[in-house]
């Protein structure tokens, strides 16, 4: 247990956020750890209100806390002057470049059995730095791919890293890592975060290590997710394999995030603010139960995310919506339930 008390934010967001991120909190203060919390805003009705996504006020405060779990944001679907998307900025801010995604089979219908993969995804680069310009207004337009090998490095060095302690964890398991790419095309850049990754594969003589081009990597993951363990990739490919990997274990609303850096962390479920539900109270709470217990686990209690994680799995098996996951359980319901295993 941690010896000092867990300063948490707690950042809803938008929509349904608003009502799985204190779905969230309940379950964190069952387990009877140390844990002090503070709200914070952020998000598309935070502009609205206050011309910013992402107030100086939620910054200098995520300063002064450990950690914090992010519900969901809004997003305009047209360009909207001075709006950009805070979970973008808090990347950004706190050098959040590793996301990690881990893909778990979980009891209910529509999950593959026997999948436990973890989906390394650079979270700083690639297209997702946004150098997008016109050549010719409404006719031709160019985004700028940023592939750096500091970023490539130490991104591969945390897969690596998240392979052995998977390793420790659970020493029947063959690690693996696969380096993700597309450099038979993009040889340049694409090519240097394959050369990178290789070469500090090189420091891992431990783990397995092996290649596979975006679009094959899509295929065999779909026909055979057992045989993956830690997956490695540019920010891009990473974003669309974890979301498909979702639907192999059951769907967005089971699958949990973490945003990571060397000082911070912002723990996030994957699905969006679902604005057509909110308010309604039947809002699935399940991603971002699962995602605080990543935040546990990357803060120094990783028995305690299991917990969590196995509680919300009884729920899952043998509550009366184990088997639709669409039903008509509200969020105080299941929360109810998940509180109970943890407890029993």
């Amino acid at each position: 247990m941690a010896q000092n008390a867990l300063q948490i934010a707690l950042i809803p967001g938008d929509g349904i956020g608003q009502e799985t991120v204190p779905a969230a909190q309940q379950v964190l203060l069952a387990t009877g750890l140390p844990i002090t919390f503070m709200t914070l805003a952020a998000g598309w009705e935070t502009f609205q209100q206050q011309g910013t996504a992402l107030p100086a006020a939620t910054v200098d405060a995520l300063h002064t806390c450990d950690g914090a779990l992010f519900g969901a944001v809004s997003s305009p679907s047209q360009r909207v002057e001075g709006y950009s998307s805070p979970i973008i900025g808090l990347r950004k801010h706190f050098d959040l470049y590793a996301n990690l995604r881990p893909i778990l089979s979980v009891p209910v219908l529509g999950s593959q059995p026997d999948v436990d993969m973890l989906i390394v995804r650079e979270n700083t680069e690639c297209l997702y730095v946004k150098q997008e310009r016109w050549l010719e207004e409404g006719e031709s337009a160019v985004a700028d791919r940023v592939i750096t090998r500091r970023a490539s490095a130490r991104i591969a060095r945390t897969a690596f890293e998240q392979a052995r302690l998977r390793l420790r964890r659970n020493p029947q398991r063959k690690p693996l890592v696969t380096i993700v790419h597309k450099a038979n095309v993009l040889s340049l850049t694409d090519g240097l975060f394959r050369e990178t990754a290789l070469a500090v594969a090189a420091d891992y003589p431990d783990i397995a290590v092996e290649e596979q081009l975006v679009d094959s990597m899509v295929y065999h993951m779909i026909r055979t997710p057992q045989r993956y363990d830690v997956v490695v990739a540019p920010n891009l490919y990473g974003d669309i394999l974890s979301d498909a990997a979702a639907a192999l274990v059951g769907g967005l609303g089971l699958a949990p995030s973490a945003n990571v850096g060397e000082t911070f962390i912002v723990a996030e479920p994957v699905h969006g603010s679902a604005p057509d539900i909110a308010g309604q109270g039947i809002a699935n709470p399940i991603a971002t139960i699962l995602a605080a217990a990543l935040l546990l686990e990357t803060l120094g209690e990783p028995a305690m995310a299991r917990r969590i994680e196995q509680a919300v799995n009884t729920v899952l098996r043998h509550g009366p919506w184990s088997r639709d996951l669409g039903g008509d359980a509200t969020t105080a319901a299941v929360t109810a339930a998940v509180i109970h295993q943890f407890e029993q």
